[in-house]
């Protein structure tokens, strides 16, 4: 259940200001971050789009998977 509240929490940031929800699901230095931080300077819709698609769409350990394997 505690997974689910965060995750609304997320998607909730993320509406109102889109970096800072994929902020708290990955981290400063990530490309998720990185390219949400691009898209909601260029535009603040194309921004929620991205950051609404990273946080519900991938999931967090596949992606830590992924890296740690890439390392």
């Amino acid at each position: 259940m505690a997974s689910r509240s965060c995750t609304f929490l997320e998607i909730l940031l993320a509406i109102v200001l889109p970096p800072l929800g994929v902020f708290l699901h990955y981290g400063c230095c990530s490309m998720e971050f990185c390219i949400c931080l691009l898209l909601t300077i260029l535009g603040y819709i194309p921004g929620i789009i991205y950051a609404v698609y990273v946080l519900v769409a991938l999931d967090r350990d596949d992606y830590q998977r992924e890296y740690y394997a890439v390392a």
